[in-house]
């Protein structure tokens, strides 16, 4: 064994004699893993491929012990640190080029008391892992909309998807977490416990330290929900995208319906003259009962000429699931993203003449309406400040060669540019790429002075930087 460069924060390197990393895997229930050994690729692939990095460590822990002796291995040695959950996150902080890369992957457990309608999730849980467990017992988190994507990330971000609309955001459904933070103190946050910490993580991101378990409150749900898809054609689509903006002002809370516009993939549903022709479709989820649903979604559904109306009562499980064939390990993602607090005409006449102009059969874009009861919450009560009923837009370029890469982003960008006139300021944390550091403190907007102070005493030397990153007021 020889000795281990790996990077630190101050740009240096750091040099790890083999003894100390012989001690460090002799202290862990999980393992330690440098390049070359058997599960450092697999361990360092993302769902990101244009992030391609090495860490000069990889840990991959099984419990909170292990977080806590990783996290003081790091800072007593001023090392670059990141964190993966289920490595979903667009930016691809989850790893990190040199530094040390924590590992949360193994710690996947769920328990479910169905009684008391609690869950104790693990920070390498996928939203199908705990989705599965919930649904045993007709319970839910509200969650995002892809199965493989990981509880941790999603949740410290904010987290919102079909059940936001019903049930909140994920964070508004935490109960506790159990945190180890920079000086390797393994803390409860909570109302009652260190609630400033608790407040902070509750949209703040990975800024203030590492979750080592989540506790939720669970809801009824399903086990089956009215879900689907209505696709029309896309020659049409201002005309649908000023109905729709029309048909969603008063809906009730337990429907939730989203706007994707893309090329149309291959779905056994859809004529083969429509594959690969642009589309507008209408994703919509009705959490509730099932034939009052089918009465609701009736001013939806009843827009237009669609190509196909799939909706129907499906499994919560498998609609949560529904989108993963898109969204599949691998291949090079970009995404920019603003709120708008209503469909202005103007951003409607961009956002349809980019979709005429889409630089790649996988690329799209969609405009997701959230409000209910994630809009009862005040702005200042959790770290996620946007609370007011909006619709958020993710323009998502998805490709599969470097040649590409230039096209793609510039398409994206150029968007982006064009309808900020017309945004909020705010944006979901999730779905920022890795150049977007300067559009922080106005994400954040009142709530930034508060988070860097917080983020000063629980991290003030910034060793939890691989992130949206806030920076600790001193």
């Amino acid at each position: 064994m020889t000795t281990l460069s790996i990077a630190t924060i101050s740009g240096k390197t750091a040099y790890i004699p083999p003894e100390a990393l012989l001690t460090l895997k002799g202290g862990l229930r999980g393992s330690a893993l440098v390049k070359d050994e058997d599960g450092y690729d697999m361990a360092r692939s993302i769902w990101n491929g244009m992030v391609d990095r090495s860490p000069g460590l990889i840990v991959r822990c099984h419990g909170a012990a292990d977080v806590m002796r990783s996290v003081d291995f790091a800072r007593e040695r001023d090392l670059v640190v990141a964190v993966r959950g289920g490595g979903h996150n667009i930016a691809g902080n989850a790893v990190c080029e040199g530094g040390l890369m924590i590992d949360l992957s193994p710690m996947n457990s769920v328990r479910v008391d169905p009684a008391i309608r609690r869950a104790w999730v693990g920070p390498g849980a996928t939203l199908g892992d705990v989705d599965r467990e919930t649904q045993a017992f007709g319970l839910a988190v509200p969650t995002g909309i892809n199965s493989t994507t990981g509880i941790s990330g999603l949740t410290l971000g904010g987290g919102f998807g079909w059940l936001t609309r019903k049930y909140g955001l994920t964070i508004d459904s935490l109960v506790s977490a159990d945190v180890v933070t920079a000086d390797g103190r393994l803390l409860r946050a909570s109302a009652e416990e260190n609630p400033d910490l608790f407040w902070a993580i509750r949209g703040g991101g990975g800024n203030f330290g590492i979750v080592t378990s989540f506790e939720f409150n669970l809801h009824p749900v399903g086990p089956e929900v009215l879900s689907g898809l209505v696709v029309h054609p896309f020659d049409r689509a201002g005309e649908m995208l000023r109905s729709y903006r029309e048909a969603v002002s008063d809906a009730p809370e337990e429907l939730t319906c989203w706007v994707v516009m893309r090329r149309a993939p291959p779905l056994p549903f859809l004529p083969a003259e429509w594959h690969g022709r642009e589309v507008l479709i209408f994703a919509m989820c009705y959490a509730g009962d099932l034939s009052e649903g089918e009465r609701v979604t009736q001013k939806l559904r009843s827009l237009g000429n669609p190509i196909a109306d799939v909706v129907g009562p499906h499994r919560f499980v498998d609609w949560q699931s529904a989108f993963d064939p898109l969204l599949t390990t691998g291949a090079r993602n970009y995404w920019k993203s603003h709120d708008f607090e209503t469909l202005q005409d103007g951003a409607l006449d961009l956002i349809t003449q980019a979709v005429r102009d889409l630089p790649g059969n996988e690329c799209e874009l969609f405009i997701a309406h959230v409000g209910g009861a994630m809009s009862r919450v005040a702005p200042d009560a959790t770290a996620y400040p946007q609370r007011t009923a909006h619709f958020v837009m993710n323009v998502h370029t998805r490709w599969r060669e470097n040649k590409d890469d230039n096209a793609c982003i510039a398409w994206a960008r150029s968007l982006f540019r064009a309808t900020e006139p017309f945004a909020t300021g705010s944006a979901y944390v999730n779905f920022m790429p890795d150049d977007e550091a300067d559009r922080i403190e106005k994400v954040y907007g009142a709530n930034y002075p508060r988070l860097a102070k917080i983020k000063g005493r629980y991290d003030p030397r910034n060793m939890f930087r691989m992130n949206q990153n806030i920076r600790p007021a001193q």
